[in-house]
């Protein structure tokens, strides 16, 4: 998921990337293992999402009471990941403790059990998972970590711009329409049928990681506002030095 800062300093990477990589065996605890497992899932459920929001008749002409057959499949995969996630997140607290995933994790999993449950909401809980597609890039970061990549190598910057620009577009852009959905439906007969329950819960934990997203993003843009600020200030000391050698 998404960046630790107590993680940088405890975590050391090791210099070769299988090492780091694939074998976990080589210490306690291997951070960067859970980066792939968790860059895989991403990348499934995230393309996978993207193809049901974009051509799934069924849940697209009913969001709130669409056949969700293909939706759990996602769900269920995305499911299956946050429980073991979870899991590893308070078996190894120490290293990787972190109270928001816990919150995150946890409030995902709440609304993605009436849809598994109920096959409601199919369509919005899809929804929400293409905001996996930007977590790739975050782990991409960790990834450049254990090569020991300078942070401002070309590799890692845009990296970093394009995790600021996609975790932008897939979990902040997609916040006004989703809310614009929920107003346009509020009180018509297939919300009522959703009973208070589902209501409640529904937009509780949107509101839950829309708040979590909204930090975050801001977190990261700062991280990548201070990146470009540090590397002009450093071509303009070059071309200031080059001008005086001229």
């Amino acid at each position: 998921m998404l960046v630790h800062d107590e993680v940088e300093e405890t975590w050391i990477p090791t210099g070769n990337w299988s090492s780091a990589l694939f074998a976990p065996a080589l210490s306690p605890f291997s951070f960067c293992s859970t980066m792939v497992v968790s860059t895989c899932h991403s990348l499934l459920v995230g393309i996978f999402g993207l193809y049901i929001f974009l051509f799934d008749e069924a849940t697209i002409a009913d969001p709130l009471w669409g056949d969700p057959s293909l939706v759990n499949v996602n769900i269920a995969i995305a499911s299956g990941y946050l429980i073991s996630d979870l899991l590893i997140l308070i078996w190894h607290w120490k290293v990787i403790g972190d109270k928001f995933f816990i919150i995150h994790h946890c409030a995902a999993l709440y609304a993605y059990f009436f849809v598994l449950k109920d096959g409601v909401l199919a369509f919005i809980g899809n929804f929400r998972l293409l905001a996996e597609l930007s977590s790739p890039f975050v782990n991409q970061r960790w990834f450049f970590e254990a090569l020991k990549y300078p942070k401002f190598s070309k590799a890692n910057v845009i990296n970093g711009i394009l995790m600021t620009v996609v975790f932008f577009i897939v979990r902040i852009v997609s916040i006004p329409p989703l809310y614009s959905f929920i107003y346009s439906v509020y009180g018509t007969e297939p919300y009522r049928r959703l009973g208070l329950l589902i209501q409640c819960s529904w937009i509780s934990s949107c509101l839950v990681l829309d708040v979590m997203n909204v930090m975050w993003m801001i977190k990261i843009s700062k991280g990548c506002i201070k990146v470009i600020s540090l590397i002009r200030q450093d071509k303009d000391k070059n071309s200031l030095q080059n001008g005086k050698l001229d």
